[in-house]
């Protein structure tokens, strides 16, 4: 099986460098916005995710094979269902969802999706998922009918990730949602960072390049950005030069 894109996962958390990725939700970006995000991917893009809770219409494809064409960053799936599948990619995150206790998002969709998993050639990560409350109700935890874990409940997002790893998850995602008030707290990032060994992910409500880097010196390995790019694109430029800034001190 292909390991390539957790293995530079790896290979930038034992070199201390940071990494970002620009989450694509379908249902949300348009053409245009991403057409501003491809010309300036060389500026410090290190991954390109894709996936959404709903995707209301076919447009995974289309942007899939649109950036398949223009940029040379790994292309992975943050899947929303088990329906979001495709070989255009070359990675998918296999998200079981340990912040809830809604047994689908734990191993119910992972038994539906593992044949045609198996048969796409995906590179396939798995990774566990911990919804934080940002301080609005966000579209992932509504479909997921899960309660996120509160900010101030930094135990339980400890306790969980802990749980997570044990039981072999290779990847740890803390996300407070899209459009979300507050991102995941520097406290939490950097308890959770002390906890654990395999690589973190942190996202959502991240606007501005001081949060990025923030988040990024608690202990963040990888910061994902989307929704703060749907007004501006061009905040990609001052969020990137903040996680190099993270990586180089």
């Amino acid at each position: 099986m292909n390991t390539k894109v957790y293995a530079s996962i790896e290979q930038s958390r034992a070199t201390g460098q940071k990494q970002l990725a620009v989450l694509i939700d379908p249902d949300r970006l348009r053409t245009q916005s991403v057409d501003a995000l491809i010309a300036l991917a060389e500026r410090g893009v290190d991954f390109f995710f894709i996936g959404g809770s709903l995707l209301l219409d076919a447009k995974m494809e289309e942007y899939l094979m649109l950036l398949r064409q223009n940029v040379r960053q790994p292309l992975v799936i943050f899947p929303g269902s088990p329906l979001q599948i495709s070989a255009r990619a070359d990675a998918i995150l296999l998200l079981s969802l340990i912040s809830g206790r809604n047994p689908d998002l734990l191993i119910g969709q992972h038994v539906i999706a593992a044949p045609y998993l198996k048969a796409s050639g995906l590179e396939i990560i798995p990774t566990g998922y911990l919804l934080i409350d940002g301080g609005v109700s966000t579209t992932a935890a509504y479909m997921s009918n899960t309660q996120p874990i509160p900010p101030e409940k930094i135990e339980i997002a400890v306790c969980t990730a802990m749980a997570g790893t044990m039981l072999g998850l290779k990847l740890l995602y803390l996300d407070a949602g899209s459009g979300a008030q507050h991102p995941v707290s520097a406290e939490m990032i950097q308890a959770v960072r002390a906890a654990v060994e395999v690589p973190l992910f942190t996202g959502g409500g991240v606007r501005s390049p001081e949060l990025a880097y923030t988040n990024l010196k608690a202990g963040a390995d990888l910061l994902v950005v989307g929704n703060a790019l749907e007004k501006d694109p061009g905040l990609l430029i001052e969020i990137a030069a903040a996680v190099r800034a993270a990586g180089n001190e």
